[in-house]
């Protein structure tokens, strides 16, 4: 119940955020930038790389907000934007981290654990493939659909299926090994 009172109080903002009301977008930004520095570090591995790309994403909302016909369909909407941000960065950090790496004759380091988790299970998340860490963290910890991770990661629905089904196994058999 609780659930549906939030997204009904999310359509609303975001109505009168497309109405122009700066107040009502105010509190968007307020309700949703926690949930999607979560979700932009799990992609990111990088705390300042998802500040950067949520910021970026913002800016994109304020411009595209009202092309978003369906305010129920904000959630999506706004993990897709925030996702083609990070995909962004990590092309970006990826070519930069080569690039170090042959001048510095290193590897380039590895994804630090999710922040928000704790002990086994971060290490076991830190473990997972950036996709199926993100679907892991739109399904478990935004609580979206399959067809709302779907659109906010712009893959079909089966593969948001196969990326739960291969991250709860890879789990598993990470949590039973410690």
């Amino acid at each position: 119940m609780a659930r549906d009172v939030d997204r009904i109080y999310d359509e609303l903002l975001v109505v009168h955020a497309q109405a122009g009301d700066a107040r009502a977008f105010a509190r968007l930004v307020a309700r949703w930038r926690p949930r999607l520095v979560a979700h932009a570090t799990r992609l990111t591995g990088r705390p300042d790389a998802a500040q950067d790309a949520v910021q970026d994403a913002w800016l994109a909302a304020v411009k595209g907000l009202r092309s978003l016909d369906e305010p129920a369909r904000f959630p999506a909407w706004i993990f897709r934007i925030v996702t083609r941000r990070c995909m962004d960065a990590h092309r970006r950090n990826a070519r930069d981290g080569r690039l170090a790496a042959d001048v510095a004759g290193i590897a380039p380091t590895s994804v630090p654990a999710p922040s928000g988790e704790s002990g086994d299970l971060a290490r076991a998340l830190a473990g997972l493939p950036a996709d199926q860490r993100a679907t892991v963290g739109l399904f478990y910890g935004q609580d979206l659909t399959v067809a709302e991770i779907a659109q906010a990661l712009e893959v079909p629905e089966g593969t948001v299926k196969t990326r739960l089904f291969h991250a709860r196994k890879a789990l598993r058999q990470a949590l039973e090994s410690e």
